[in-house]
């Protein structure tokens, strides 16, 4: 790679990484495997950078790479893994609390989804991706990403700990992810909140 492709593509990395990590957490569940598979993307994406670069969008072809290289982890290896809310004894409850017990729910309850719902859940309401942008990902039809947005928030309203009356939020600062930088709302009762298109 030459030295101005190179460049730019350490100023990609350092532009998108924490946002990639945050789309691999909530695929995965986990930060080290969040960590993991964005390290595994980006190092296919590196190996093909002077075609990505030229892409209208390198962010949503690395984004492809990222979810393609969590459904080969999937297809390697499947392993259930338990995601737990919080410790079982709490001090007290004030609101910091509450978001992060339901934050833990919600990381629970996509984590009973299967990969391909999850991938859908995810990249449709929290990164506010369209149907047709979430099939392209995908490699789908946007019917096939309604269909699996459908049955994933459905199981995600019948998970312990997602109140019935509640829509579980993203919004930035509220802890979601290792960053705590979500954007967008995943509609567990009613409408998608936040500008989903």
């Amino acid at each position: 790679m030459q030295a101005e492709q190179e460049d730019r593509f350490q100023e990609f990395v350092r532009a998108r990484w924490s946002r990639l990590v945050r789309t691999a957490y909530l695929l995965t569940g986990d930060v080290h495997h969040a960590e993991d598979l964005t390290q595994t993307a980006l190092a296919k994406a590196y190996r093909s950078w002077r075609r990505i670069s030229r892409s209208d969008n390198p962010e949503a072809y690395v984004r492809r790479m990222l979810v393609s290289c969590n459904s080969d982890r999937f297809r390697k290896r499947r392993v259930t893994e338990a995601l737990t809310a919080a410790p079982p004894e709490r001090a007290g409850r004030d609101e910091g609390a509450g978001r992060v017990e339901e934050r833990g729910s919600l990381l629970a309850g996509l984590a009973q989804l299967p990969p391909k719902q999850r991938a859908v859940v995810v990249l449709r309401y929290w990164e506010d991706l369209s149907e047709a942008e979430v099939a392209d990902v995908l490699g789908c039809s946007p019917g096939t990403v309604k269909s699996q947005a459908s049955k994933g928030l459905a199981k995600l309203r019948m998970y312990p700990g997602l109140a019935a009356d509640r829509t579980v939020s993203g919004g930035r600062g509220q802890g979601q992810g290792p960053q705590g930088q979500g954007h967008s709302h995943v509609p567990i009762h009613g409408q998608v909140q936040g500008g989903s298109r």
